[in-house]
């Protein structure tokens, strides 16, 4: 049975019971299971049905996948839909093929557009629409416009509720306007003034409205300069303009400057987090839209193109090994330092690039700047170069008591921590001026270039050093 005492202080029946670690708490869980099971709707109601819907996507994803469905048809009128958009798509793509159409659209006919178009995206055309057709005209026509944008664009991150009122009003009208609709946005910043043709004239923020006399013109309060985006407009670049200018809410426009939506900061930080996390997972060969959730299959299918290129691309370190294969056979002790240069070469040179790929990612590398920081990174590298090779020197020497490969090993390491800063700032940028996503492609070049100059250089000074081959 579930134990009580392990509650938090938070309101009873508002909160999930966690462990110290953010984790689920086990008794909690095995009690939603056992509610499940059984069928038990008042049970389930009375553990789950006041969740914030935060931590019901949580419970959801700590639950097997067959005991998904059960949950939010037990659960019925008590559970809320937004919590599918906090869960892997893949997660709540298992869930919304089980569900029957009708419990989905009812599902999404109470979330604001942008949370239930969110939900409907992954879904295939005909999904869609079979779901659709279960909503009214105006909450279908509006689902309807934000699908039919492009993936990833400002028009479908936007939501259709907001307020527009005409430039001919007051503020006492907008204020009366506010006072009598029910059917209200659930959260607003700020209300819209239009012209006559549907037009965007400008913003009037909700403080200054309500630190105005009633008479006074709403056109004398708004910003006609206000800050929109474009429908069609790339979801990152709205995401750096809310950075930028420090925006709560954003207009969208269509291409005729009508009004067709607002953007707000709630979905601005989940475009931040997904953009970031897409770069991070792409720096390590991991495609954007891998989830925990995904099949075996599934992720075998994403890795295995990046790790053949990574074959394919070591192939050439082992190319140039081979060239000073008589160089090896007589020194022993280059096999064994040869990795170590190399080593460092690929840490410095992916240090270079990762900071090079997120300036790439927040426009801050460009132009006559771009020069400015390659010239800095290949200060660093001959900086660090020149300090390694003291340490490394000074090791190979006194390790293998001959003086000489420590001076070998010492320029070796210069060479290649430098060359490594340069790659991992050059490439990149050369990869971005090809237009090719520099987050994807930068990691296995930078690491090749590295490992090749790292062991032709350091194989070659040998070589030439002590006459050996």
């Amino acid at each position: 049975m579930l134990d009580h005492s392990a509650m938090t202080d938070a309101p009873a029946g508002n909160t999930i019971l966690r462990n110290e670690d953010g984790s689920i708490d086990a008794g909690y869980l095995e009690a939603i299971k056992e509610a499940i099971g059984a069928g038990d709707v008042a049970a389930l109601q009375d553990l789950a049905g006041a969740l914030h819907e935060a931590d019901t996507g949580d419970l959801i994803e700590a639950l097997e996948p067959d005991e998904r469905p059960l949950f939010v048809s037990l659960l019925g009128e008590a559970f809320d839909f937004t919590a599918l958009t906090e869960v892997d798509d893949t997660v709540r793509s298992e869930i919304l093929e089980a569900l029957p159409t009708e419990t989905v659209a009812e599902g999404v006919r109470e979330l604001d557009s942008d949370d239930a178009a969110y939900i409907l995206e992954d879904l295939t055309k005909d999904e869609q629409v079979e779901i659709l057709e279960h909503l009214e005209p105006p909450e279908r026509v509006a689902l309807q416009k934000i699908l039919d944008y492009p993936e990833n664009s400002a028009g479908r991150r936007m939501q259709t509720e907001f307020i527009a009122v005409p430039a001919s009003w007051t503020v006492g009208h907008a204020i009366d306007y506010m006072r009598e609709t029910v059917d209200l946005p659930d959260r607003f910043y700020e209300l819209y003034v239009l012209g006559g043709d549907g037009k965007l004239l400008g913003a009037v923020a909700l403080d200054r409205l309500l630190r105005a006399k009633r008479p006074e013109p709403l056109v004398s309060l708004m910003d006609p300069d206000r800050r929109r985006v474009r429908a069609t407009e790339d979801q990152e670049d709205v995401a750096r303009l809310f950075e930028h200018y420090n925006l709560v809410a954003a207009p969208v426009i269509d291409g005729d400057d009508r009004l067709v939506g607002v953007i707000t900061f709630d979905d601005v930080v989940d475009v931040i987090a997904e953009e970031a996390e897409e770069d991070i997972m792409a720096l390590g060969g991991v495609a954007g839209d891998e989830e925990l959730s995904d099949s075996v299959w599934t992720i075998v299918r994403s890795r295995f193109p990046w790790l053949l290129t990574n074959l394919c691309l070591a192939l050439i370190s082992v190319w140039v090994i081979s060239r000073f294969e008589a160089s090896i056979a007589q020194m022993v002790a280059l096999a064994i330092l040869m990795p170590i240069v190399a080593s460092m070469g690929g840490n410095a040179g992916t240090q270079t690039m990762t900071v090079t790929v997120r300036a790439l990612a927040t426009r801050d590398l460009s132009g006559s700047r771009a020069l400015r920081v390659i010239r800095r990174e290949v200060l660093v590298g001959l900086a660090n170069g020149l300090g390694f090779a003291v340490i490394l020197g000074a090791i190979a020497a006194i390790a293998f008591g001959v003086s000489d490969l420590g001076i070998v090993i010492g320029l070796a390491v210069v060479c290649v921590l430098t060359a490594a800063a340069l790659g991992g700032i050059v490439i990149p940028l050369m990869l971005t001026r090809f237009g090719v996503d520099p987050a994807v492609a930068s990691g296995p070049f930078v690491t090749t270039t590295t490992d090749v100059i790292g062991f032709f250089t350091f194989l070659g000074i040998a070589t030439l050093w002590f006459g050996l081959g």
